[in-house]
């Protein structure tokens, strides 16, 4: 295991393999985002990314209890307490949101227990969800009075439509796993979370990086995605596909009734 340093003591980084692992690290507030979390989530993420061995990142949370129980509340007295403190806020958390999104490698979220607010944001920010029956989902604007960002809107929007999103933010009630998986808003419940997590980021590392990271691209274009690439970037992605070293192992891979060995180049 390779750690990363933190620029917060209440987030850990590590590489196991391929798979990189981004831990909210604060059990005693299950979890809750401060604004030293928040500022420290951007460096890690491209810190994570830019690591030539890794293929997937995962978020999870410290312990069972909580992937994230959202911000930290006892902030808001000062860090949202009237509507330019609040864009400043919104601004820290939007901008470590936006590196999840843009990250150039699959980020998958690992969801045992709560799952709420501002840790709902982070997992809808990531390109996989996948929880276990413990969690419980639940966005509390309209207990608070404040007003949701838009680009976690659209990211909610897209897993689980208007009519689903709309009655999340008016009534602010609790979804079980099971509710959340048959809205979209988690992709997979599984019964062995810490196995299939293991096993859904292999079988991504197993495929061609380049095809994973033009899909991903490809997909979040298409989506229309708040920080999506260009159409020109995707079509340069998609031609380096088939000038590629792997594009010619797959080939050769098929023909010989083998597992292909990708490089990523």
């Amino acid at each position: 295991m390779i750690t990363l340093p933190s620029p917060s003591p209440h987030i850990q980084a590590f590489l196991e393999g391929s798979t990189a692992w981004l831990v909210l690290d604060r059990p005693e507030r299950r979890n809750a985002l401060n604004a030293g979390m928040w500022a420290a989530i951007p460096p890690l993420m491209k810190s994570l990314d830019d690591h030539a061995d890794v293929r997937v990142i995962v978020i999870r949370g410290a312990g069972s209890e909580a992937f994230a129980a959202g911000a930290d509340i006892s902030e808001f007295g000062v860090a949202r307490n009237d509507a330019a403190a609040a864009a400043a806020y919104e601004r820290l958390n939007g901008e470590a949101f936006a590196a999840i999104r843009v990250a150039r490698k699959p980020v998958i979220a690992m969801i045992q227990g709560f799952c709420i607010g501002g840790g709902l944001a982070i997992a809808l920010a990531c390109d996989l969800r996948i929880a276990d029956d413990s969690a419980l989902f639940a966005l509390p604007p309209a207990r608070l009075g404040l007003a949701y960002p838009l680009d976690g809107l659209r990211d909610l929007v897209a897993a689980v439509g208007a009519t689903a999103a709309k009655e999340m933010i008016f009534t602010a009630r609790r979804l079980s796993a099971e509710e959340a998986l048959r809205l979209g808003l988690i992709g997979r419940l599984a019964s062995d979370i810490a196995s299939e997590t293991a096993a859904l980021c292999a079988d991504i590392a197993a495929g061609a990086h380049l095809t994973i990271a033009h899909a991903k691209r490809a997909i979040d274009m298409v989506a229309a995605r708040p920080g999506h690439a260009a159409a020109d970037e995707v079509a340069a992605l998609a031609a380096r596909c088939f000038d590629s070293a792997d594009y010619a192992e797959g080939r050769a891979a098929f023909a010989e009734k083998r597992k292909p060995a990708f490089r990523g180049v």
